[in-house]
């Protein structure tokens, strides 16, 4: 089965924010990209031995937006 892992970056509180529509529970922040990738690929196997007790393959997809606005 295949998962799409949205990571958005909230330039506001300069944190990456990683959701799923299609893990429910998963929302997890961090500073740093490559922390919050880590944290995001151990946390999706709990949330979805939550969801769904039998185990199957995965296939996991990131997908990351980064906005910025500049004055010239």
């Amino acid at each position: 089965m295949e998962y799409v892992v949205n990571f958005t970056w909230d330039d506001e509180a300069n944190v990456w924010i990683a959701t799923s529509d299609d893990i429910p529970g998963l929302v997890l922040e961090s500073g740093s990209f490559d922390a919050l990738l880590e944290r995001t690929r151990f946390a999706i196997p709990e949330l979805l031995a939550l969801n769904a007790p039998e185990t199957h393959p995965l296939s996991l997809t990131f997908i990351s937006r980064r906005q910025e606005r500049m004055v010239l």
